[in-house]
């Protein structure tokens, strides 16, 4: 039984397309992963639960348009940048104009954030010390009541070219589209000329609870440390599946 819902929404024209709707990301377990055994003596990470459930615990949101990137390109551009949306590239300014007067929340000129915005982050030197792209993202995410959302890019299995920003937004009240700057991965790529296709997997979507905690430090003896890990250590494998795991449901 569900008992919370999470609702994705956007503009009627953008959504009749039925175009890189949002989905659960269990959808998009990678294939090294599915191609795994875990078996005696062959222990592999596919017997990690912890592991699993980064892979399949929230929903995800997909690049909603191609991105024309030019990062760090010596004289080719002003500033070693260039970031152009599908519509840009394809000089097809009227149509980009048109779905921004609807509020499909497609811009016809990308939005940056300066540097200065996150001076003295180790993102200014990762990004090759260029302004910050952000994407511009259709859906608007609405949760129950007493319920935020923690937005990353999806974990374990993020593109190797880039990454959103991670953020905590409380998606219960706010009101509009969110927004994602990204961050160019100048540590593998210092100069980066690619398209980002549209319906790329970038955001992961993880809704929780809002509670107040308060922390608690305390000392363990050894009896009760030898005591768990004696437990922990009876099955021969998927202890932790068996004993302590709790399957959850997304859909």
């Amino acid at each position: 039984m569900f008992n919370k819902e999470i609702e994705f929404s956007a503009h009627e024209d953008y959504f009749s397309l039925k175009e890189d709707y949002p989905t659960p990301i269990k959808l998009n377990i990678p294939d090294w992963y599915k191609k795994l055994e875990h078996n005696f003596p062959n222990k592999t990470i596919k017997g990690c639960m912890p592991f699993l459930d980064t892979l399949t615990s929230g929903y995800l949101l997909k690049i909603p348009q191609d991105f024309k990137v030019r990062h760090n390109v010596d004289n080719k551009n002003e500033n070693g940048k260039e970031f152009k949306d599908s519509f840009q590239t394809f000089g097809l300014h009227n149509w980009s104009q048109l779905l921004t007067s609807k509020n499909i929340n497609l811009n016809s000129s990308v939005d940056v954030h300066n540097m200065s915005q996150l001076e003295g982050s180790p993102f200014i030197e990762k990004n090759k010390n260029l302004p910050f792209y952000k994407i511009w993202n259709p859906w608007k995410i609405k949760t129950p009541k007493g319920y935020s959302c923690l937005f990353v890019p999806p974990l374990n299995n993020s593109d190797d070219r880039f990454s959103i920003i991670p953020g905590i937004v409380d998606t219960d009240t706010f009101q509009n589209e969110i927004n994602f700057p990204i961050i160019i991965n100048g540590d593998k790529y210092p100069v980066l000329e690619t398209t980002i296709k549209k319906g790329t997997p970038y955001v992961q979507v993880i809704p929780f609870k809002k509670d107040s905690w308060k922390m608690v430090l305390k000392s363990r003896s050894q009896k009760e440390i030898q005591n768990s890990r004696l437990f922990f250590h009876l099955n021969l494998l998927n202890a932790y599946k068996d004993k302590y795991w709790n399957k959850k449901s997304w859909k």
